[in-house]
């Protein structure tokens, strides 16, 4: 998945009076969707009461990518809006950084 800053997660919203909420909505959905997550159209996230469903089947294809739980990411955007997609950002940049073991737990054959 594309790396994005967390800060601008955060920010943009706000510059954009709302419009990069969508946006980022929308190519997250599209890079979850190519790792074959079940997500539905952003299109739907724009119909009152559907978008609860929506976000909770957003929040399900964040889950399978990531193996975390479906209703932290849930409840963060549901309740927090962009404050809330800051933090699945983050979760999200560092569920696919490739994993370094520290120099102390490497094991040396001698």
């Amino acid at each position: 998945m594309k790396r994005r800053s967390p800060a601008a997660v955060f920010f943009l919203p706000f510059l954009t009076l709302g419009i990069y909420w969508i946006v980022w909505l929308a190519r997250t959905r599209g890079e979850l969707k190519s790792r074959d997550a079940d997500v539905p159209t952003t299109w739907l996230y724009i119909v009152p009461i559907v978008n609860i469903w929506w976000l909770w089947k957003f929040s399900a294809g964040i889950s399978r990518i990531t193996g975390r739980s479906t209703a932290a990411p849930f409840v963060l955007m549901f309740l927090l809006a962009n404050i809330g997609a800051t933090f699945v950002q983050a979760g999200l940049n560092a569920a696919d950084e490739p994993y370094f073991p520290a120099i102390g737990d490497l094991q040396y054959s001698s």
